[in-house]
């Protein structure tokens, strides 16, 4: 994967860690009873996976590859705990 896009993902991944209050305003408003871990990790992933398309598209010109595409899914899977542990 093109490291400015890696970069990219990695920042995102910060990024929504850091405001996992939306993601819980987000949840909320989707179905107050609906507001576990597993629901609001399916929005951030849904969050990243929009972010590394929009990405490759605009640093790359292009849509990912199906490999760039395994890439950013072990980049999730390494960050999978990381990720939980936040929500």
């Amino acid at each position: 994967m093109d490291k400015r896009l890696e970069q990219k993902i990695h920042q995102k991944i910060t990024d929504a860690l850091s405001n996992t209050s939306e993601i819980n305003t987000i949840a909320k408003s989707i179905d107050a009873e609906k507001t576990g871990t597993d629901f609001k990790y399916g929005i951030i992933i849904g969050r990243l996976y929009n972010s590394f398309y929009y990405q490759s598209r605009r640093i790359l010109a292009r849509d990912p590859t199906p490999q760039e595409f395994a890439e950013f899914l072990e980049i999730l899977s390494s960050r999978k705990n990381e990720i939980l542990e936040k929500l």
